[in-house]
């Protein structure tokens, strides 16, 4: 129905953006990948997927195509929803994903939140021939990890309120955080958010 909203990025959190077309915000969840595409803009466009339920209708957004490719093959699978395959596009960006689908460890990708190992094995089997090509069509930068930090810095409590908005008890989030900042003391936001992830 939906193949894209260009328009004011009204509002923008680590979980979802709010998008201004013609004078109407469109709520649109998004991924941390995304997140950190639009971070600093005062336009977007955005592709989105949309999900019709019987109780909501929900627009998950992507700052690229290449994403927005990933998460259909991940919802695709039996067992995969919008929220999972989000949880996974927030861990690992497109081309992290594919090395790790095209190479079969399931153990990493099971390090997502909420995710089994037996659902991971199924992801691989299931979408591993599909993921061909979309490696390499991803327009996704990665942030050079520059900055210095401390636990009480402005970026740490950005990366702890991003934590807690993608579904991660506060203390919890705080110990990782706190860990990841030992062991990478120049880290930036994103950095932080995302190796925290993979410990979560």
């Amino acid at each position: 129905m939906f193949d894209y909203l260009r328009g004011l990025l009204a509002e923008l959190t680590p979980t979802y953006a709010v998008v201004e077309c013609g004078g109407v915000g469109y709520i649109v969840t998004i991924s941390l990948q995304t997140y950190t595409q639009l971070e600093g803009r005062e336009e977007a466009m955005v592709y989105v997927h949309h999900v019709v339920r019987e109780d909501a209708e929900i627009l998950y957004g992507f700052a690229d195509r290449a994403e927005r490719d990933v998460f259909r093959l991940l919802i695709g699978v039996s067992g995969v929803g919008g929220g999972t395959a989000r949880m996974i596009l927030s861990t690992y960006t497109p081309s992290e994903l594919s090395n790790i689908i095209t190479s079969e460890n399931a153990v990493l990708l099971k390090n997502v939140k909420g995710l089994g190992l037996k659902t991971a094995q199924k992801i691989i089997v299931e979408i591993k021939d599909k993921m061909v090509g979309i490696e390499g069509s991803s327009k996704v930068a990665q942030k050079e990890i520059l900055g210095n930090m401390s636990a009480g810095s402005e970026n740490y409590s950005e990366a702890l309120q991003a934590l807690t908005m993608l579904g991660f008890g506060k203390a919890a989030s705080e110990k990782v955080l706190r860990k990841v900042l030992k062991e990478n003391p120049t880290a930036e936001v994103e950095a932080l958010i995302r190796l925290s992830l993979k410990q979560l």
